[in-house]
């Protein structure tokens, strides 16, 4: 070992340690990550789904709505976050179908 290293105090290299650990944890958590871009993304499936469904709830006029009320019992518990999620976008068109240009 250095001799730097052996005079510093116990709290420091428990410091070090500390962030070497958090480093460490940060580069090699890909599991996370990946489990919050697949969760983001059903999140996003589910709000076109819903938006496609009942558009009308939030002042969109779509002509299936008639059909898709069938799904309401369903899908009643949820159409409560999604529609404050979905009234917060700024441009409900451009956040929803924009992914989809090419």
């Amino acid at each position: 070992m250095y001799k730097g290293v052996k005079n510093m105090e116990k709290s420091k290299k428990q410091k070090i340690l500390e962030n070497i650990k958090l480093f460490i944890g940060g580069v090699f958590d890909f599991k996370d990550m990946s489990s919050k871009l697949v969760e983001k993304n059903a999140m996003d499936e589910f709000d076109n789904f819903l938006l496609l469904c009942f558009g009308d709830l939030i002042g969109i006029p779509l002509p299936t709505t008639y059909y898709t009320l069938e799904l309401l019992p369903y899908l009643a518990e949820d159409l409560k976050g999604w529609e404050y999620r979905i009234m917060g976008r700024k441009d409900i068109y451009m956040d929803r179908w924009g992914d989809f240009d090419n």
